[in-house]
């Protein structure tokens, strides 16, 4: 197991009324003109100190550049003020772009609270429940971010069975309602881009779209497959098995998946990707194939990676923020960690459009589509 420590802390102002040594809870208290037990109960978020005597607290603490003891306050609560972040390294994506910027998000948003974030990494799945059990018995978290759930997910059984606070970056809704129920959340709405993905082609005049889905052992890739699904429903196409594929999170899956849709002897002229990964890949067929992406085949993918941008046609997308998921997510956890409700600890989002050139009118109908690419 490999476990890193991040801590990231705010510039402290030296105005502390203590000089030449370091700042304690009892000069804090007589700063603040209250009692040592109401300034440690709002600095650890007792919910019987209201918000604005808590901030208050906070500010001044961190203005006069007070810093607990984390020992003794581990001792005293309970708690070491670290939530923990555990990564698996044989995902076939796990070069992830957005991890540096959600990373910083979690870590900016822990700072703010004067908590830390613990990174660990895993192997395997099996790893995982070994390394989550190790950071709980060492006292190296409070509480755990999950992201990527899975339809079925072994870590939200673990954390429920040891009584220890979690928070998922996504749901699993999908024959898990018991575990919904009670838990803590932060999604960004997939279904809702991949619904208005297709009305967004259909207004451009296409009436024979495509979807290439994720891996089905994660929920988002059926939420995102439900949403395109609604797509049609809501355009008043009927789906179409031939057009739905599923599996591609890389760019060699992706490619692989358009070549079968396109050699369909009434191929899409428009295709939906659940990431854009695999939408990336898509470029790939559709040139081997002597065909130009945004054209002859418009292409929609989802996430916002930095590379949609540099590839020509630019990849019309729709973009996550990743930082301010990571934001929400470390901030919530604590919440929850100093007694919030986790039910009432949920947030949806959406994803914004990015228009640009890989899509737009069709050039061709499906049968001149499929024409043409006999031809080559």
């Amino acid at each position: 197991m490999n476990t890193n420590r991040i801590t990231l802390v705010k510039g402290q102002v030296s105005s502390s009324p203590k000089i030449g040594g370091r700042v304690t809870i009892n000069d804090l208290a007589s700063h603040l003109c209250m009692s040592k037990s109401t300034v440690s109960r709002a600095l650890n978020g007792y919910s019987d100190i209201s918000e604005s005597t808590r901030k208050r607290v906070e500010r001044t603490a961190q203005k006069l550049g007070y810093r607990p003891l984390s020992h003794a306050q581990a001792i005293r609560t309970g708690r070491v003020r670290a939530i923990a972040l555990v990564l698996q390294n044989d995902e076939p994506d796990k070069h992830n772009p957005f991890l540096q910027e959600f990373l910083a998000g979690a870590c900016e948003a822990a700072s703010d609270f004067g908590w830390t974030v613990t990174i660990s990494t895993t192997k395997s799945d099996q790893d995982m429940d070994t390394v989550l059990t190790r950071l709980i018995e060492e006292r190296k978290a409070d509480g755990f971010i999950l992201p990527r759930t899975k339809v079925t997910d072994p870590r939200v059984r673990l954390l429920r069975r040891l009584g220890v606070p979690y928070i998922m970056f996504g749901r699993t809704d999908h024959g898990q309602k018991k575990i919904e129920k009670d838990a803590s959340w932060f999604d960004i709405s997939g279904e809702t881009a991949m619904q208005n993905a297709v009305v967004r082609l259909v207004s451009l005049g296409h009436q024979r779209i495509g979807y290439v889905g994720s891996d089905p052992e994660f929920n988002y890739s059926h939420l995102r497959r439900e949403g395109f699904t609604q797509g049609l429903h809501a355009t008043k196409l009927q789906p179409d098995p031939d057009l739905l594929r599923e599996g591609a999170r890389t760019r060699d899956e992706g490619t692989t998946e358009t070549r079968v849709l396109l050699q369909l002897d009434q191929p899409p002229t428009a295709i939906v990707y659940a990431t854009d990964m695999a939408a990336l890949g898509a470029y790939k067929a559709i040139t081997e194939l002597g065909l130009t992406v945004g054209k002859d085949v418009s292409v929609i993918g989802y996430d916002g990676v930095p590379e949609s941008q540099y590839v020509r046609p630019a990849l019309t997308t729709y973009d996550v923020d990743t930082r301010m998921a990571g934001e929400r997510l470390a901030s919530l956890l604590v919440r929850q960690i100093r007694g919030e409700p986790a039910d009432q600890l949920r947030e949806l989002q959406e994803a914004q459009l990015v228009e640009r050139d890989s899509d737009g009118p069709p050039a061709l109908s499906s049968t001149e589509l499929a024409e043409k690419i006999q031809k080559q």
